[in-house]
């Protein structure tokens, strides 16, 4: 969690290392990446164009190879008032991330504290280098999570787990944060972005609605009781049978042929 004058260089990176995936870099290295309100603007921004885009298929979220994002800016917080912290309404900008209906994919190097570890936790996968470190500190400046790093997190690793770092700030390193069901994977930090890219391709090239369906059910279903889940779940399964790539797929499997799908 840090303070700094931001440069006139954007505070998120837009670039398409492949075809289908587009890949956003925070750009804060002189803040180690912290979370002002202005970067949150931009990085919503871009996951709500990203969304409606649809040439992208996949979305890599990474910061620097040092550091993810070290927390929320305290410079914009030390002297805020109730009210002052009600209308910057920051869950409008966490929102465009949650809402994103294409998968996402964090690639952490170094630290993911406090925002920058309820960022990681609004993505789908996390690609961990060994370096990554995971905290939600919030507690140490006499405050807590507030933009989902309660309630991710316990939904992520448990009560027992999500309660210790949540009541000490505790710093995660990758492999405990794999071992607790935090993480997907954990690479070298050199590999960290050559193993999310190389995921995000293979999500990009699987038929986009099924990949759509199946990530709206994860989430719609999680909270919702088995037997109401489960019938999400099938109505989804019915309804891919309207769909061109579940003819192409099928039929491409039983001709031993790659398929070719368009989307739709």
């Amino acid at each position: 969690m840090s303070h700094q004058t931001d440069s006139p260089e954007p505070l998120v990176l837009l670039e398409q290392p492949a075809p289908g995936v587009a890949l956003l870099r925070i750009n804060r290295p002189k803040a180690r990446n912290a979370l002002n309100m202005a970067l949150r603007e931009e990085l919503a921004g871009h996951f709500r164009r990203l969304d409606e885009c649809d040439a992208t298929r996949v979305i890599i979220l990474t910061g620097s190879g040092t550091v993810f994002a070290a927390g929320a800016d305290l410079g914009e917080l030390v002297d805020a008032t109730v009210m002052d912290v009600y209308a910057r309404h920051a869950e409008r900008h966490w929102q465009a991330i949650s809402a994103c209906s294409k998968p996402v994919i964090a690639a952490v190097n170094g630290f993911a504290l406090g925002g920058g570890c309820e960022l990681a936790m609004h993505c789908d996968l996390i690609i961990a280098g060994r370096s990554a470190r995971f905290a939600q500190p919030e507690v140490k400046v006499g405050v807590m999570p507030g933009a989902g790093g309660t309630q991710r997190l316990v939904r992520a690793v448990g009560k027992f787990q999500a309660l210790r770092m949540l009541f000490t700030g505790c710093q995660v390193t990758a492999e405990e944060a794999l071992r607790m069901g935090l993480v997907s994977e954990v690479v070298a930090d050199a590999e960290t972005l050559a193993s999310a890219l190389a995921i995000a391709v293979s999500i990009a090239a699987m038929p986009q609605i099924a990949v759509a369906q199946i990530k709206e059910v994860v989430l719609a279903g999680m909270d919702l009781p088995l037997e109401s889940a489960l019938v999400l779940e099938r109505k989804a399964f019915q309804l891919l049978f309207a769909s061109s790539d579940q003819k192409e797929g099928m039929q491409a499997f039983l001709q031993k042929r790659q398929p070719e799908y368009i989307g739709r």
